[in-house]
């Protein structure tokens, strides 16, 4: 039995824009928490209206390291990568990047899209030796979804109740939308030596007492056997979860890495066209590498604290 975390912490999101057109609520990486299990990166975005707007505008750009997994409530997506992947993603439908030693890719909007955009964009850091393996893209229309009474649950990732996810994950892992149909307390199951966060997407829950607003994170910690939820019909949120992931991380700009110099090298491949590839069906100019900070890039460990 894993010793239960001594409390949560609520982490509000703070606004990055993403591209031209789009803000988004940044929930991890944070000061007081930088990952929950193996997911390293939580962006929530929307509701936006986007009827008059272009919608997501992301040109190309790489990754190294990780795993990227997006997921919408609303609007329209299409992924296009140096695989030669070209894939429209609904709400609804999942799509998993792994970027292995090194992918580009551009996400946009079609020009004939819905009218509001709503959805998370999530990074799951790779372990050895995916990391330095071959990339994959992979899209799942279908997944494991079922009711339990006014909670509704839809399995992105892992497992969850004897259901298991499609999505190949190369850690122990879950992530999964909970949705509530009323007002009554609900229940879940958890495994103890996972520890989670709970994200609200839309409407408001309350976890032991704890209130989440759309755009928060509540980091739930270890040692916990059952969710306890309650919230408003329609409710969206969506529960992440995993074994502490133990190794300590660099990660800068689109890339996840272990050391200053690997890092390094992945700027100057992107820079000199070494790599990544070129991204399919999009023509567009891929996003120039920002300049490194003066100072060397120290790892860091899934708590915050400093390595090397």
């Amino acid at each position: 039995m894993a010793a239960v975390d001594p409390g949560s912490v609520l982490l509000p999101g703070h606004d990055v824009p993403l591209g031209r057109y789009t803000t988004v609520r940044r929930l991890l990486p944070q000061r007081q928490r930088r990952m929950v299990g193996a997911w390293c990166f939580v962006d929530h975005f929307g509701p936006d209206d986007v009827a008059q707007r272009p919608g997501m505008e992301v040109p190309p750009h790489p990754h190294t390291g990780l795993q990227t997994v997006t997921w919408l409530l609303d609007g329209e997506i299409v992924h296009r990568d140096s695989l030669g992947s070209v894939q429209p993603i609904r709400p609804g439908q999942l799509n998993v990047m792994t970027s292995g030693h090194g992918i580009a890719h551009s996400e946009r909007s079609p020009e004939a899209h819905p009218p509001v955009m709503h959805g998370v964009q999530l990074w799951v850091a790779l372990p050895d030796p995916a990391r330095a393996g071959a990339a994959d893209f992979a899209h799942h229309a279908d997944l494991p979804r079922w009711r339990d009474g006014e909670l509704e649950t839809t399995l992105l990732v892992g497992e969850i109740a004897g259901e298991r996810s499609p999505a190949v994950v190369h850690t122990p892992l879950v992530g999964a939308q909970l949705e509530l149909s009323g007002s009554a307390p609900v229940a879940m199951p958890l495994r103890p030596d996972f520890e989670y966060g709970l994200l609200a997407m839309s409407g408001a829950a309350e976890v032991d007492g704890v209130s989440v607003e759309p755009g928060a994170l509540l980091y739930l910690g270890l040692g916990h056997n059952q969710l306890n939820l309650r919230g408003t019909a329609g409710s969206q949120l969506m529960l992440l979860g995993g074994a502490p992931f133990e190794e300590p991380l660099v990660m800068w700009w689109n890339f996840v890495g272990r050391s200053h110099e690997e890092v390094v090298a992945a700027r100057e491949d992107w820079s000199a066209g070494r790599r990544f590839g070129v991204v399919a069906d999009d023509s567009a100019p891929p996003l120039p590498a920002p300049e490194l900070p003066t100072t060397r890039l120290k790892a860091r460990d899934r708590s915050g604290d400093v390595h090397g």
